[in-house]
């Protein structure tokens, strides 16, 4: 199984437009909660709003990829003026294939940016996607996703000790 992102940032801010061209990316599939904003925050992070203008100068084409409800992802894709696809299901494949046929792209030309590996990565990755892990804006405290954030702290030690 691959759980390991292609790349790594700090940020989705980071993620240049030289690097996806540099892996042919045309369409980018994005997550919500801890990539463009926190957990159930309607306003988008600092710097979100121009990363995205800047994608669409450059005609790189993008879409909203959430396992939320589309209560909850259809304002905040309006907001950034974007496509979404709620209750996406992450990992499984259905989400990333309805993506990539909204933007009439193949996986190959697609890169998928979140804050998750056992969701956002390794479905991406299992779909043909470049990936991109960006580190969580701000720590969840449900105990579900701080048991999800050991093994994904586990997961990205292996990738570093196989390096």
């Amino acid at each position: 199984m691959n759980w390991y992102p292609s790349k790594q940032v700090h940020s989705i801010t980071d993620v240049s437009l030289d690097l996806l061209k540099e892996q042919g990316i045309k369409g980018i599939i994005l997550d919500i909660d801890n990539t463009l904003t926190t957990h159930d925050n309607p306003v988008p992070s600092e710097g979100v709003a121009q990363w995205l203008e800047n994608m669409r100068t450059h005609e790189i084409q993008m879409i909203v990829l959430s396992n939320n409800k589309p209560s909850r992802v259809e304002p905040f894709a309006k907001i950034l003026g974007l496509d979404y696809i709620a209750d996406g299901k992450k990992p499984l494949l259905d989400g990333y294939r309805r993506c990539a046929q909204a933007l009439g792209l193949s996986s190959s030309e697609l890169c998928m940016i979140g804050d998750q590996i056992l969701t956002d990565v390794w479905g991406g990755n299992r779909f043909g996607c470049f990936t991109v892990l960006v580190e969580p804006i701000r720590p969840e405290p449900m105990l579900f996703f701080r048991v999800k954030r050991r093994i994904e702290k586990a997961i990205l030690a292996h990738a570093g000790r196989k390096k």
